[in-house]
């Protein structure tokens, strides 16, 4: 983890961007713990977590525990050049935390008999593959044991992406580029995470429907759960509209503001714009059966039947502290998004996080933001 970001330092990083001196660091207050402290999350090491921001590591954080006891913190800066405050409900772009609506979209058309999970790509998107694929299901789709390779991408990493990033790399490009590299191995041996699965569920989406993915998602899961501040964005647009904290990342060793950022090539794999509220909402009605119907919900919470598997459709499996945790992570530049859960919903944890190495292996993130949700 980097070291703190002296004042001194601070004010020459914002002067970078542009004139004008670093406000102090904000800091909100978060909610207190419920009364049962003893089973509820550890107050004190989350407090610790957002504490002295903003940082090397991270400009905001907000943060929203539930289940047996709830805690609620934000901390940071809205803007490092003005040191306004993180807004509590400020929008961010959630990475592939998206996955986890288009898991559920395909699953509600399973159980409207519209998709057949044991159908095929070849079936549902004729001519999408080449004749060196073998049959690959859309249950190997939503487990990413398809056998497919990585797509196309304007960059692997932030500072290979950043003079790229108002250009327009469409689903459909991804998808020719993996096609054209042929099959890494025969669908349902092995699993292997990657965008490129949940690329073509999108496009299976759209083409079952008829309608666009984003509309299916509003439809299907922003409306009838509230989601009233979650939506993707319209075309090549590369901001974030309505309030929201500026994302940062370290590029040739200046703090860059990374904000605006044309996310067309991830779209049904990582474009989601939402809320800690909203993702809240998303987690608690998932769970509970409100958006996907049993016995459907299972496939989420079910690995497939291969070597190391973790993934199961949309969600991952953790264990921590001995607790099962089902969640999902999301990284986009400027931007670490966590949701997470156990099973029966005693423990929820939902947050963002300003990180200015988003797309690093955010292990030394989750260790610090997510780990004391699970604490006891």
């Amino acid at each position: 983890m980097r070291a703190r970001v002296p004042t001194a330092l601070a004010a020459s990083l914002v002067l970078a961007l542009a004139a004008g001196p670093l406000a102090a660091p904000a800091f909100a207050a978060p909610a207190p713990a419920s009364a049962h402290d003893t089973s509820g999350p550890d107050a004190e090491a989350l407090r610790a977590a957002i504490a002295g921001l903003p940082d090397a590591d991270a400009t905001a954080a907000l943060i929203r525990v539930g289940g047996d006891g709830t805690w609620k913190g934000t901390a940071g800066v809205r803007d490092v050049r003005t040191g306004a405050p993180a807004l509590e409900n400020g929008r961010f772009r959630a990475g592939s935390v998206t996955k986890v609506v288009t898991a559920a979209i395909v699953l509600q058309l399973a159980a409207e008999g519209r998709i057949d999970l044991d159908g095929t790509v070849q079936r549902y998107l004729p001519g999408l593959l080449t004749a060196d694929f073998k049959p690959i299901t859309v249950r190997q789709l939503l487990n990413y044991t398809s056998g497919l390779r990585s797509g196309a991408s304007l960059g692997d990493t932030v500072e290979e992406g950043y003079p790229h990033r108002f250009e327009t790399l469409t689903p459909r490009q991804v998808v020719a580029a993996s096609v054209a590299k042929g099959p890494a191995y025969d669908p349902g041996t092995r699993q292997d995470y990657d965008n490129i699965h949940y690329t073509v569920l999108g496009m299976l989406i759209e083409k079952v429907t008829g309608d666009s993915y984003a509309h299916q998602a509003a439809v299907r899961i922003f409306r009838p759960l509230g989601m009233r501040d979650s939506s993707f964005p319209v075309g090549a647009d590369p901001r974030v509209h309505g309030p929201h904290n500026r994302g940062y990342d370290w590029i040739g060793g200046e703090l860059t503001d990374v904000t605006d950022w044309n996310m067309t090539d991830r779209k049904a794999a990582g474009d989601l714009i939402s809320t800690t509220a909203d993702l809240q909402r998303l987690l608690v009605g998932l769970f509970r059966g409100r958006v996907v119907p049993e016995p459907r919900l299972r496939e989420m919470f079910t690995l497939p039947d291969v070597p190391g598997a973790r993934y199961a459709a949309g969600l991952e499996r953790f264990e921590l502290n001995g607790r099962v945790i089902w969640g999902k992570t999301g990284s986009r530049p400027g931007y670490a998004t966590v949701i997470a859960a156990t099973r029966d919903l005693s423990r929820t944890l939902v947050y963002s996080v300003d990180s200015t190495d988003a797309k690093g292996d955010g292990q030394a993130t989750a260790e610090r933001f997510a780990y004391p949700a699970f604490n006891r």
